[in-house]
């Protein structure tokens, strides 16, 4: 019996584990049964099935992370006994219903470690359930097959499972394909940027075309490029060769006439294979009415025939009886007038089954061309008239009446998604989907170090993401930008040298550089000339260059490969690396033109430069450009970014974050060399760093609101999406409806934060109004004491050693401190009523707040600037500059004040005597200056006392976590005009 064959066990498993079904049962009982006939002498105990774990059984291993995984991500399942998904409560759950001894699960945990990631963020009107888990596994055959493809592409089974679990949340939100009324549904799906928003889709349109959606039109950028790369990825993940060959025999040239990616396309035999047509396997076939080069032509039969496909002529499509036996149609189209103009007028020909087809639009990118405006000011100026795109999707809508439509953005601001001013246009009124930050994916937190107490004296290339990756534009010597190219072909050399130890060659298959310094195309011709004598002049086969890269290794890259690649393998020295550096040079210099411009933005353009990141083996250059990059187009092997513009604009910012993506196997090469203020006096313009990085804590704040709010309360939800646009208010000040005689009608009333950071943000710049506040805030600042307290955060992940800071503090009651600030004024009006609402029922009516502490902390003191405000103890200023294109700071509150008033908030409610009671609330003050500059501080003193027209009494609030109700709702609104119902926008009279 324990001479029982590795295969033997992997079956009984995995016939154990099939006959559970969806759900953890009796390990022992099933794999009993399991193995009953066919190997009634297996040895099933614990002991063996450890042993191979231990030994690197890996067949084993995935079989079980698979079902792990998958029951760790289920949603609120019937079994889970209420356990939350991915936490270590639902995994003992798991254990416990398979009966497994604790030695078992040890090992378990090891070879499948929890997968404690966020779940997406939904938030939805109220719906009707209809895509059960047993109706999603009845019809998956197109689901099944991508997520095998998902598999041989590498996956790791936390992915798969989190993009299932994303997908589902779209299509069970759409509306039931089978049901007998005609219903559209609309909804916005935000990812990051170049974060893999395709997959979602890919999976949303694998599940829904399984579950009976028989017309998907995919919108798939404005140029045929990325029109055509879209095409391509359904193509080879989800359609497959069955359905693109339509019978047509591999082998037979003749038969091949018209069927694209055969015999050109390297990547054919990666394409899904279904192993026989749909059709003749139980399911269905999928017959593409865009090709590879083709974009939209013609209907042709494409869709009339769906008429002779029912089985049953005299019931409709959409029923069950004809709906699983018809074809699916797929189209992906450009975002062009003339090719939706025509796809519009066709469908107009064809009466009597467009009204019976369940069909899905997805929209990619669709903050691009499919909106009304995109310009705050022509919204300011009451313009409605609708673009050309815009208009044709609204056609589509109409003249399918079972069309859902799903847009899909990297900007949870995206102006498809706040621009709700005409009701009947793409506004997503149904649900709202922010995707969770994918594994393995570089985004803001990897170059910025949004949430470190560390000063920079303290930070490593370990513990600062922004000393790992981000570089200025100068240093003492000058413009880097030959250091940035030094990097570029270094970073080329590693990763040939990884291709040659262990590293699989694929991640490495492009390799690129991108140089962004103006708008101007005329700008571009020149740096990139400039840039290519820079290359020829480089020397990197002479010593002089060697040498010169010998020491950015030393200095940059091995240090921090060290720190950021340990599990990667890296040579151990420059010597070792010099074959390589050849290798890269070769490469890059191909053709004599190691420099691409990009600036251009027709299909024309593009095709001269050859630039088909699938369809070119290989692509190592230099890129120039930047702007023009359209959106979708995404820089594949990005590793090196040198990014100076000269304008203040931050309005494309997020989107122009190309240095955002996966970098599999070479996270701890990638650079960016952006605009800084820089400490040479080179560079007075905006700071690019700062700029993004505040438009990136405005999206990241937003997210973290979107979590908190979406959860239901009594299994209603807190918030729908057309409650949305109040909330976004409270981040862009310009944010209304696009037509003037129209308002929002829902108003947000009240925001409850129980042990949660209150962070204004819309302070009033006007000297007379600042000073006003300041007055205001003279009885509460008289309360502080002049001797320093000491508060103190111990080591963390952030830092082994123990961080301290000294403040004043005093002690108000609960209201004295409303009365102040309620008599705040603010750049917006009303801006902080919603708060206000809250601390107002404080006083016995949500619940009770005794007393706040006054917190003001001390700056180090070798940049204190100390001033006395309105008869006040000496107070240290706080020097904040506004944020690039917007009229407000960005956060004030320090990570290190913050941080150590949490602690004293969340020990309290866990009664640990921190010295505050439970019903005590913190307040962070901070007297701000406004400027760029230390002497901008110094120009707001005289004598020790502060001009209060100069200085905005800044603060953070932390109620206490008590101090919230029993339902636990954290946002109320009501409508204006209960007459307009669910409707976005109403008339203003």
């Amino acid at each position: 019996m324990t001479n029982t064959p590795s295969g033997a066990l992997l079956d009984v498993h995995t016939s154990a584990l099939a006959g559970m079904g969806s759900m953890p049962r009796h390990f022992e009982r099933w794999a009993a049964l399991a193995a009953d006939e066919s190997y009634p002498d297996a040895d099933l105990s614990e002991e063996l099935f450890r042993s191979r774990l231990i030994s690197g059984d890996d067949a084993l291993a995935s079989l079980w992370d698979r079902h792990l995984t998958a029951w760790d991500f289920a949603e609120n399942p019937s079994w889970a006994a209420g356990s939350p998904a991915r936490t270590d409560e639902r995994r003992a759950v798991v254990y416990e219903r398979l009966r497994f001894g604790s030695e078992l699960c040890k090992t378990l945990d090891e070879c499948v470690p929890v997968a404690k990631m966020p779940g997406a963020t939904v938030v939805t009107r109220t719906f009707t359930p209809w895509y059960t888990p047993e109706r999603a596994a009845a019809r998956s055959f197109y689901w099944s097959a991508y997520e095998q493809k998902l598999r041989d592409k590498g996956w790791p089974e936390a992915a798969i499972a989190s993009l299932d679990q994303a997908s589902r949340a779209v299509v069970e939100r759409l509306t039931d394909p089978e049901q007998p009324t005609a219903r559209q549904s609309k909804g916005l799906v935000v990812g990051y940027v170049q974060s893999g928003k395709t997959a979602n889709f890919t999976g949303v349109t694998a599940k829904a075309i399984d579950a009976g959606y028989r017309l998907v039109i995919v919108l798939g950028g404005t140029l045929n490029l990325l029109r055509a790369q879209t095409q391509r990825r359904l193509d080879m993940e989800l359609i497959g060769q069955e359905n693109i060959l339509r019978g047509a025999d591999p082998s037979d040239v003749d038969s091949l006439v018209g069927v694209d990616y055969v015999g050109d396309d390297e990547g054919w035999p990666d394409f899904v294979r279904h192993g026989g047509r749909p059709s003749a396997l139980g399911a269905f076939d999928i017959e593409r009415l865009t090709t590879r080069d083709n974009d939209y032509k013609s209907l042709a039969q494409g869709i009339r025939a769906l008429e002779f496909e029912k089985r049953v002529p005299t019931r409709p499509l959409h029923d069950s009886a004809n709906l699983h036996h018809a074809a699916a149609r797929i189209l992906v189209v450009k975002k062009n007038k003339s090719v939706l103009t025509k796809l519009v007028k066709d469908l107009k020909q064809i009466h009597g089954i467009l009204g019976e087809l369940p069909t899905l639009i997805i929209d990619d990118e669709s903050d691009q061309a499919s909106v009304n405006t995109s310009d705050p000011k022509k919204w300011e100026r009451g313009s409605t008239e609708r673009t050309a795109i815009n208009g044709l999707i609204s056609k589509l809508l109409e003249l399918l009446p079972r069309a859902q439509y799903v847009g899909y953005t990297a900007t949870p601001f995206a102006n498809v998604f706040i621009d709700p001013g005409d009701d009947m246009d793409i506004f997503p009124s149904d649900f709202l989907i922010s995707l969770p930050r994918p594994a393995g994916y570089m985004g803001v937190q990897d170059f910025h170090d949004l949430d470190s107490p560390l000063s920079a004296k303290e930070r490593t290339y370990a513990n600062s993401r922004e000393k790992a990756h981000v570089r200025g534009i100068y240093d003492s010597t000058g413009d880097r930008l030959q250091e940035a190219m030094d990097a570029f072909v270094l970073s080329g050399a590693l990763k040939l040298y990884r291709a040659d130890h262990g590293v699989p060659s694929g991640a490495f298959r492009h390799h690129t550089m991108l140089v962004h310094e103006s708008l101007r195309q005329d700008d571009h011709a020149d740096l990139a000339l400039r840039i290519n004598s820079m290359w020829h002049q480089a020397g990197y086969s002479s010593t002089s260059g060697h040498a010169r890269l010998a020491a950015l290794w030393e200095a940059d890259f091995a240090p921090v490969s060290v720190a950021r690649g340990k599990d990667l393998p890296s040579p151990s020295s420059y010597d070792e690396l010099r074959p390589y550096v050849h290798s890269a040079r070769q490469r890059i210099g191909s053709g004599g033109q190691p420099v691409i411009v990009v600036n251009g933005d027709t299909d024309r353009y593009f095709a001269q430069l050859d630039l088909d990141f699938d369809r070119t083996p290989h692509v190592w250059k230099i890129l120039v450009g930047g702007t023009k990059l359209s959106r979708g187009f995404t820089v594949e092997g990005l590793t090196v970014t040198y990014y100076r513009r000269t304008t203040q604009q931050a309005d494309t910012l997020m989107q122009m974050g190309r240095w955002f993506g996966f970098r599999p196997g070479y996270r701890d090469l990638v650079r960016l060399y952006i605009g800084r203020e820089e400490p040479f006096g080179r560079d007075k313009s905006v700071d690019l760093y700062e700029a993004y990085e505040a438009v990136c804590r405005d999206e990241e704040t937003f997210r973290e609101q979107l979590a908190a709010y979406s959860v239901m309360v009594d299994g209603e939800p807190q918030v729908t999406p057309v409650q949305i646009p109040p909330l976004v208010a409270q981040h862009l000040p310009w944010l209304k409806p696009s037509a003037r005689n129209k308002m929002f009608n829902a108003e947000l009333v009240e925001i409850r934060s129980p042990g949660r950071p209150i962070e204004p943000a819309s302070y009033p710049m006007n000297s007379t109004i600042t000073k006003r506040n300041a007055e205001r805030w003279r009885p509460l600042l008289h309360t502080l004491d002049a001797t320093p307290v000491v508060f103190s955060n111990p080591p963390d992940s952030s830092s082994t050693l123990t961080r301290t800071f000294t403040a004043l503090t005093g002690t108000v009651t609960h209201a004295e401190l409303v009365g102040v600030l309620s008599q705040l004024e603010w750049e917006r009006p009303r801006y902080f009523d919603p708060h206000l609402t809250y601390l107002r029922q404080l006083d016995g009516t949500l619940a009770r707040v005794d007393d706040w502490l006054l917190i003001s902390p001390r700056l180090a003191s070798e940049n204190r600037v100390d001033a006395s405000i309105l008869g006040s103890v000496p107070l240290s200023l706080v020097r904040r500059s506004i944020q690039a294109g917007k009229s407000s700071f960005g956060r004030i509150a320090s990570v290190e004040h913050r941080t150590a008033a949490q602690r004293l908030i969340n020990q309290a409610a866990a009664g640990s005597g921190t010295g505050i009671g439970s019903g005590t609330g913190i307040v962070l003050v901070y007297p701000v200056v406004e400027g760029s500059s230390p002497d901008s501080v110094r120009a707001a003193v005289r004598n020790g006392v502060a001009d209060p027209s100069k200085v905005v009494m800044a603060f953070t609030l932390i109620p206490p976590k008590s101090a919230t109700s029993t339902d636990h709702r954290l946002v109320r609104f009501r409508a204006k005009d209960k007459r307009y119902g669910d409707d976005a926008t109403i008339p203003a009279s």
